[in-house]
């Protein structure tokens, strides 16, 4: 009797022991699943935010310059093609993401007076892989933030990558009155999010003010 009790006991042990294994494995599916649907909604509202801007610029250049209007809608084109096609894959290379980003601040340059940019790539950069759209929401925030009718204005981007981690710095300059932020940062609280969920424990992020200039620095482990 007291063996029978203790197979019994022992085939409930295993029984419950699977139950758990089984439960907790769906609790992890249902949690990954529920965090690809909320990454897919915030990769989703970098575009709707950033396409529209780039038409109300375009809007406001058919009135005023119907030229640089022409060549803002053509490199737009190549903008849209890279957020529709490339960056729709979980990983994009790094070199692919800042041709994006560099066609960004050359539409800037067409449109904007007195504005220039920098890109510095330090490292080996080649062949390495990020999720996409990582940068466009720092890159978008500092040159919103850098524009000044009265005086020149930059943004400069830094990627330097040293013992498996990437090392990416945006500086841009101050206009001597503030601008207007009219979207309430949400641009800036989504890819907090989407890094929270990517890379939650393989990132860092550091906001500097300085009188002349704002900067981010943000490193990612490789």
């Amino acid at each position: 009797a007291s063996l029978i009790i203790v197979l019994v006991s022992a085939s409930s042990s295993i029984k419950l022991f699977q139950k758990w294994i089984f439960d907790k494995q769906l609790i992890h599916e249902l949690e990954k699943s529920k965090t690809t649907a909320e990454l897919e909604q915030l990769k989703n509202q970098i575009n709707p935010h950033f396409l529209f801007n780039m038409l109300n610029n375009a809007n406001v250049l058919t009135k005023k310059d119907p030229g640089k209007a022409s060549q803002v809608l053509m490199k737009l084109s190549d903008l849209l093609r890279y957020q529709l096609y490339d960056s729709a894959r979980d990983k994009v290379l790094l070199t692919s993401d800042i041709h994006f980003l560099e066609d960004y601040l050359n539409l800037e340059k067409v449109r904007r007076e007195n504005f220039d940019f920098l890109i510095s790539k330090e490292g080996e950069l080649s062949g390495v892989q990020i999720p996409p759209l990582l940068f466009i929401t720092f890159v978008e925030n500092a040159a919103k933030h850098s524009y000044d009718a009265d005086k020149s204005s930059y943004v400069n981007l830094y990627f330097d990558i040293r013992n498996n981690e990437l090392f990416f710095t945006c500086i841009n300059s101050k206009p001597n009155i503030k601008a207007v932020d009219h979207s309430g940062g949400l641009g800036l609280v989504n890819i907090k999010r989407r890094l929270a969920l990517l890379i939650p424990s393989s990132h860092s992020l550091k906001i500097e003010e300085n009188p002349n200039t704002h900067s981010i620095c943000l490193t990612i482990k490789l």
